[in-house]
C-alpha cells in the first residue's frame, strides 16, 4: 500500500486595513505569498480557493498533501515570512490523514485533486455511541448511508481522518460544479440513519477552485481572468 499523507486545510482572514496600503506593496506581498505556494507546490498537491463574498470570517483558503507533518510545518514558516501573512489571522485550520475507510473499497489513502468548481468542507465528529456499537450493526448503517449518497454521482467525496491529530474526527469534503446538486444530497442524508449519530459538522465552507493567482487577486479586486479556476 503507498504511504498515507496528510492533508491540511488553512483558512485565512485578511485584516481589511491591508486594502488601503499603497499598489505597489500589496503586489509585493501577494509576490511573496505566491512565490512560497509556488515552490511547495513543484512537489506536492497545492490548491487555492477564494471565500471573499461567501463567509464573513475567512477569505481564502489553502488544501496542502504532503508525505509527513515536516512539510506542513515548513510551508506554514516560509508562508508567514511574506508579507501578505503579517495582514492575515488563521481562524481555522484542519488536518487529517488519508486512508481507506473501513465501510468501503476505493482507495482514498494517496493524494487526489479537487476538480469540481466548487470545493465544501468541514470537520466531522460523531457520538461516543457509534464506536460502542457492534461494527456489523456500523457497517449496515454505513451501507445504507453509502447508497443513498450515490444519488449524486457528481459530487466527489474527499474525506480524511483526524483521530487524535486535530480537535475532529474527520474533515469532510466534496467537490462538485453544482453547488445545488451538494445541497441536496446533505439534505437527503439527513434521514438516515447514520445522520443520527452526528455530533458536530459545523463551521461549514464553501470554496470556489481557482489559481493561488486569481485568489490573491480577490482579496483587493485586482484585474483576474475570467475563467481561470484551475
Amino acid at each position: 500500500m503507498s504511504a498515507r499523507h496528510f492533508v491540511s486545510y488553512r483558512f485565512l482572514k485578511l485584516d481589511p486595513a491591508w486594502r488601503r496600503l499603497d499598489e505597489e506593496t500589496r503586489q509585493e506581498h501577494k509576490a511573496e505569498f505566491l512565490a512560497a505556494c509556488n515552490d511547495i507546490g513543484v512537489d506536492h498537491l497545492l490548491q487555492a480557493f477564494s471565500l471573499v463574498g461567501i463567509r464573513g470570517d475567512a477569505d481564502m483558503m489553502l488544501s496542502l498533501e504532503v508525505e509527513n507533518l515536516e512539510r506542513i510545518h515548513e510551508f506554514g514558516v516560509v508562508l508567514n515570512q511574506s508579507g501578505l501573512m503579517q495582514w492575515c489571522d488563521v481562524p481555522y485550520s484542519y488536518l487529517g490523514m488519508r486512508k481507506g475507510s473501513e465501510y468501503s473499497d476505493e482507495e482514498r489513502h494517496v493524494p487526489r485533486p479537487f476538480r469540481g468548481k466548487y470545493v465544501f468542507v468541514y470537520p466531522f465528529v460523531k457520538t461516543r455511541a457509534w464506536y460502542t456499537m457492534d461494527p456489523r450493526e456500523r457497517w449496515r448503517i454505513m451501507q445504507g448511508h453509502i447508497e443513498k449518497a450515490r444519488e449524486w454521482p457528481m459530487v466527489d467525496n474527499h474525506t480524511s481522518y483526524s483521530f487524535g491529530l486535530d480537535d475532529q474526527e474527520f474533515v469532510v469534503a466534496f467537490d462538485t460544479d453544482d453547488p445545488g446538486a451538494f445541497m441536496d444530497l446533505v439534505h437527503g442524508l439527513r434521514p438516515t440513519e447514520a445522520s443520527a449519530y452526528t455530533e458536530r459538522d459545523t463551521p461549514s465552507f464553501t470554496c470556489i477552485r481557482m489559481s493561488v493567482e486569481r485568489a490573491l487577486a480577490a482579496l483587493d479586486g485586482d484585474a483576474v481572468v475570467v475563467g481561470d479556476h484551475a
